[in-house]
């Protein structure tokens, strides 16, 4: 059994714990700073690799003022050393990134999975549930593999914290053993149709893709119910196919049933603790968006200076800064291009050159039968 986090970081994870935990999200600019300043400081200190990055950038804590000049890693260093601020004795688990389109996966090494999930239940609920009375339980569907079949995947692992904390009887897995178990993903659909409250179909883009595939083949259209949502991820780029978003949204209504305004896109990736989803079941009517939780935040940069943009309507590289990544590094340089909107952001894409990665292409390699 491993001791978990060190009596050094106790502390801060115990404050970025206590504000998961509250029941109002509140932005509180003063508390991030002065969380993202000390957790930089012990990063900084406790993790080598990420302490030399640094000095070869003239960083440290005796320069750094403001959480914006926090200095982010890109994520392809996860595929080269381990970015971890505890003794490689402490490690609990380890997530890998998954579908690349090179042989070396990235890996996430944690020494406790505490605020990974203490992060991801209040961002689901809101973003996902936010009809469902406290302590209320929903159908979740599963397009993706348990965390029995894919231990290393944070994917599954998420989709296996939800069932088991939201998750109502009946709730699963469809995807076992590299399949689709679609006549039992109908059957519990079927279940489902006199429900008047909420149902969530969750998967990979490319899950729901190889769905839809098999329902347009039966000639089959569901009619899901008005409290039905979908939940995708992984992006809409696979090594197999493409498919834009627009034309997957209009499948979905289509086949499932399932309007765009009720389908929710969620932004994440194995190097961080915390997810962003679109707005538009927890604000409807306004502008589709990606929000985050208060413990986050988000930097566009010009590819090419490397500075902050200020203008909304520029498009740059997404930097994220994630106080639930007490065990690694808080800041993290995307390969994904985006831009503000509002108080959120939208993605736009790959940058030109970026490497196909994510479970969205896993996903596509596994139904698909294409191999790595």
């Amino acid at each position: 059994m491993t001791p978990g986090p060190d009596p050094a970081r106790r502390g801060l994870d115990a404050q970025v714990l206590a504000w998961m935990r509250e029941p109002e999200w509140g932005e509180d600019e003063a508390r991030f700073e002065a969380l993202a300043l000390e957790l930089f400081a012990f990063q900084w200190e406790r993790c080598p690799p990420y302490r030399k990055f640094c000095e070869r950038r003239g960083v440290s804590p005796a320069t750094v003022a403001r959480w914006q000049e926090i200095l982010a890693v890109p994520t392809g260093a996860f595929k080269e050393l381990e970015l971890r601020s505890f003794p490689a004795q402490h490690a609990l688990h380890v997530f890998r990134t998954s579908g690349t389109s090179t042989s070396v996966r990235g890996a996430l090494h944690l020494d406790t999975l505490e605020l990974y999930q203490a992060s991801l239940l209040p961002s689901f609920a809101r973003h996902l549930l936010p009809d469902l009375p406290p302590g209320g339980r929903a159908p979740i569907l599963v397009l993706a593999p348990s965390v029995q079949e894919a231990p290393d995947s944070s994917l599954s692992h998420m989709f296996g914290v939800l069932l088991r904390e939201l998750g109502s009887p009946g709730s699963g897995c469809f995807l076992r053993e590299g399949e689709l178990r679609t006549d039992d993903l109908l059957a519990a659909l079927e279940r489902s149709v006199s429900r008047s409250g909420p149902l969530v179909l969750c998967g990979t883009a490319f899950a729901f893709v190889f769905l839809l595939d098999e329902l347009e083949r039966r000639g089959l259209s569901l009619a899901l119910p008005p409290g039905a949502r979908i939940l995708e991820t992984g992006g809409f780029k696979g090594r197999a196919r493409e498919i834009g978003q627009q034309a997957f949204y209009s499948r979905i209504e289509a086949r499932l049933g399932v309007p765009a305004a009720r389908i929710v896109n969620q932004y994440g990736m194995t190097e961080l603790g915390s997810q962003f989803h679109d707005s538009v079941l927890r604000r409807p009517g306004e502008p589709r968006r990606k929000l985050g939780p208060p413990w986050t935040r988000v930097k566009i940069l010009d590819p090419e200076s490397g500075r902050s943009l200020p203008e909304p309507s520029r498009v740059g590289q997404i930097v994220v800064i994630d106080l639930a990544n007490t065990g690694s590094v808080l800041a993290l340089q995307t390969a994904d291009l985006g831009r503000r909107l509002g108080d959120g952001f939208e993605v736009l894409g790959r940058e030109p050159g970026a490497e196909a990665r994510g479970c969205s292409v896993a996903a596509d390699e596994l139904l698909a039968g294409t191999g790595a």
